[in-house]
């Protein structure tokens, strides 16, 4: 297992800075490198890692620190310092928060969590030794076994940091499911939640009642075969494989609170001209009356919000798919991920936006066709689909049942319409018939579904219209 401790600091950490945080544990501490020099180590005599550091992350984007930590940051832009100790050890923990203590005395700022501060001498490490790294030495990973790799994220946000992605990556080139464990009380970064695909990859929560228990579905979950897997029922069968739901997970809590969520995909010409993001912060700009604040390959969000940079990121990549995360300010809390991928149509965009409201803030409804008439028009939209759902302002994911959007719109591209025979985009069995964006000579369509917000009936609409289209 491990446990995190993350500097927030105004000066960056310079090497005499690093050297005197490692050596909390004394001169004769071995100390290693991974990932090309990119994360430092602290070992036990055997070479084995007490404290992994990753290079630290300039951070110009205001309230990461607090989204994800819930801790008050230096002002932007400030460096972020993440250390990893094995809890195995008592004196790991020590380390790491005697490494971040030191690099805030040095260099100004604090350390996260406040209980892991330690003092600023040096941690009595005299004959520790720590059990074998972890799978395909990979720092983030805390249990391996031949199903799934297993992490321990004890903080406030499971969020997707360089770390958790690494871990990701390594799991999926193994073969394995990922499976995140954490405390009760803790939510989970939508950016995770969308990487975290089918089974038997789990959000797993600690709970007082049930023991473990799945934090997306609420499954029971034990221990068994190598992995977290759910209990069956009493009366369960093999036509009925029934699965008891956690207790805590059906707390329903309606504060208020909505989520407008909007799906879309774009497909560009392959053109050393493209600029990609643009999309995005037209339909930001439409719903919020701002750009998006920043953006990042891994949270937190590090960069301001340039299309353009983003843009330069992707082309290095290529033609590998690129992810990236875009945040928003205080005011307007929304996250969306990008993937882009090159295909043979193009450069794809494929993108989640959720933006958060309270009781008191109307979502931007009447905005909306003119969001997806921009997307149509300037930046080659292939669908979207807009949902309204119930869900916390601050657009994180909790262990408890949140429930389904309800369909408010389907958009369909100029390109996509084209290609259906006939006039069947246009004729639909729908009470409201589709609106025209675009050119009449080449239109996209923007379909209102009646379906009251209030229920599921939404969904009925958006599945007859889909059976339509497809010409079922």
């Amino acid at each position: 297992m491990t446990k995190d401790v993350i500097a927030l600091t105004s000066k960056m950490p310079d090497p005499w800075a690093v050297l005197a945080g490692l050596l909390s544990g004394g001169p004769d501490k071995l100390v290693g490198t991974r990932g090309e020099g990119a994360v430092i180590q602290l070992c036990d005599p055997e070479g084995r890692p007490l404290v992994s550091v990753e290079a630290p992350l300039l951070v110009s984007v205001e309230g990461e620190a607090e989204r994800l930590l819930g801790a008050t940051a230096p002002p932007v832009p400030y460096w972020w310092t993440e250390a990893r100790a094995t809890t195995g050890v008592a004196e790991a923990e020590q380390l790491a928060g005697t490494f971040a203590t030191r690099l805030a005395s040095l260099l100004g700022g604090s350390a996260w969590p406040p209980d892991a501060a330690g003092s600023l001498a040096v941690v009595k490490t005299d004959g520790v030794s720590v059990a074998p790294e972890p799978a395909a030495a990979q720092p983030a990973i805390d249990v391996l076994t031949e199903r799934v790799a297993v992490v321990i994220q004890d903080r406030p946000v499971v969020a997707m940091t360089a770390w958790l992605s690494d871990a990701f990556r390594a799991a999926a080139e193994a073969g394995l499911g990922l499976q995140i464990v954490s405390p009760a009380g803790t939510t989970l970064s939508p950016a995770v939640r969308d990487a975290l695909g089918g089974w038997p990859s789990r959000w797993i929560v600690q709970d007082e009642r049930d023991g473990y228990y799945d934090g997306l579905t609420g499954a029971v979950l034990r221990w068994q075969d190598g992995m977290f897997a759910p209990v069956a029922s009493p009366d369960a069968t093999e036509d009925d494989p029934r699965t008891p739901v956690a207790a805590t997970f059906q707390e329903v809590r309606d504060t208020g609170e909505r989520q407008l969520a909007l799906t879309f995909r774009m497909v560009h010409p392959a053109d050393d001209r493209l600029v990609l993001g643009g999309g995005l912060e037209t339909v930001w700009r439409e719903l919020t009356g701002a750009p998006p604040a920043g953006w990042g390959t891994s949270e937190p969000a590090t960069l301001p919000w340039s299309p353009r940079r983003l843009t330069d990121v992707a082309h290095e990549r290529a033609p590998e798919p690129t992810w990236f995360v875009v945040v928003g300010n205080r005011d307007r809390p929304a996250l969306a991920t990008v993937r882009i991928t090159r295909t043979e149509a193009g450069v794809e965009e494929h993108v989640t936006l959720a933006l958060g409201y309270d009781s008191s803030e109307e979502p931007p409804l009447d905005a909306l066709p003119a969001a997806a008439e921009a997307l149509a028009t300037r930046h080659h939209l292939q669908s979207m689909l807009v949902q309204l759902r119930k869900a916390r302002r601050d657009v994180a994911v909790p262990p408890r049942f949140e429930g389904p959007g309800v369909p408010l719109a389907f958009v369909l591209g100029a390109e996509e319409v084209r290609a259906m025979p006939g006039d069947r985009a246009r004729r639909t069995p729908l009470t409201e018939q589709p609106v025209t964006l675009g050119p009449r000579t080449r239109p996209a369509l923007y379909y209102p579904l009646p379906g009251d917000p209030s229920d599921l009936s939404g969904w009925q609409d958006f599945e007859q219209l889909m059976r339509h289209l497809k010409g079922a």
